[in-house]
Parts: C-alpha cells; structure tokens; sequence
C-alpha cells in the first residue's frame, strides 16, 4: 500500500484561537507529509507492503531492524487519528453517555481523568504524546504517555484520545507554554464524538 496525506476535517482556520491555520499548516503538510513520504520509502521490499498500516506498524514495532520504519508508520497513524481527535467548538465535558459511564468508572470521573491526562502530557520528556486508551485484554480505560511516534496499540492497548506533544504541535502559539497548550486541547478542541465512535468499536485486534 502507498500511503497519502488525509485532508483535513476543516479549515486551516478552524480551531483559531486555540490552534492557528499556521501551526495546521506547518504540520499537516509539512510534518505529517514528511512521515508519510519517508514511511512509503522505508517499508519498500520489508514484506510488510500489502499490510493494512496498524499491522505493518505493529510488526515494525516488534522487530529490532525496522525501528526507522516504525516511526514514520506510527506517527502516519498517530496523526490520522490526531486531525479527527479536534474540532471547532470541542472539549467540554458534553460525551457520549456510555463513555462517560466507563471514564467514571475506570478512571475516577472526568474531572480525574483530565487531570491526568494534562499531567502526564506535561511531564512527557521530551517529544512524545499522552493517551486515552483501553487495554485489549481487560477492557479498562487508562492515560499513558509515550515517547516520540510510540503509541499504545504494539502494547495491545487501542488509542481512543491522543494529543500530539512535539514542539511542532504547539511551539508556534504557545512557545515553551506545553501545559497551556494541554489545556487548550482539552477543553476546547477535543472531538468526543470521533473519541465516543472508537470506543464503540472496542478494541482493535489484529494477527498474531
């Protein structure tokens, strides 16, 4: 498979004042181009080229001499999800009832649960992202943080909210400012409708 460049959802402007159409610019098309253009390169004559991306990625993951192709599919992945996980008007605490129901369950309530979310994304060292995920086996919602393109699926745990937490996400609004950037996302952009329709799925398996 050839993998592309998505459009995205909105306009460029879309999220202004909480993301400006430049930060969008700067990483959709230049960022995001990038992965995909270098993934598309690395994955020639693997094996894994007619594999859907999450299984290709999972299978760079878990092998020590396709490390390099892992990051490019896994930040191809973590930003499909990452322009879907936005939107004009988001965050808030207005969710899909049964999602609502698992968060208080699982992770104490909303309140704790963004919390810790904004806590582990501005403790990231260094570039990486933060996630709400549900772990395959026992089905419990949990906030991870993960360096660099890591995600939690390779971990059998399937993303269901991600916040990019690289410096080309956020430096351009907010500067050093990551926790401001943090709260922005959360309280203002983050589309529980798309987060709500991943969790409905359930968890994502794949081949051995």
């Amino acid at each position: 498979m050839t993998f592309k460049l998505p459009e995205l959802p909105y306009a460029y402007d879309a999220l202004d004042p909480y993301m400006s159409a430049e930060t969008l610019e700067f990483h959709h098309d230049k960022h995001h181009q990038a992965y995909i253009d270098k993934g598309n390169d690395m994955i020639a004559g693997t094996g894994l080229e007619d594999a859907s991306l999450e299984q290709a990625m999972v299978s760079a993951f878990k092998d020590p001499n396709h490390g390099g192709l892992f990051n490019q599919l896994g930040q191809h992945y973590n930003h499909i999800h990452f322009w879907n996980w936005m939107k004009a008007g988001g965050g808030g605490k207005d969710m899909d009832g049964k999602l609502a129901g698992k968060i208080e369950e699982d992770l104490g309530g909303y309140d704790a649960f963004r919390d810790d979310f904004l806590k582990k994304g501005a403790g990231q060292f260094g570039s990486g992202w933060v996630w709400l995920a549900q772990d395959g086996a026992s089905g419990k919602l949990e906030v991870l943080g993960t360096p660099n393109g890591e995600n939690p699926l390779p971990y059998g745990k399937t993303p269901l909210l991600g916040c990019d937490v690289w410096e080309h996400s956020y430096y351009i609004d907010y500067r050093n400012a990551r926790p401001k950037y943090l709260e922005a996302f959360f309280d203002n952009l983050v589309n529980w409708d798309y987060v709500a329709e991943l969790f409905e799925k359930g968890p994502i398996k794949l081949a051995a």
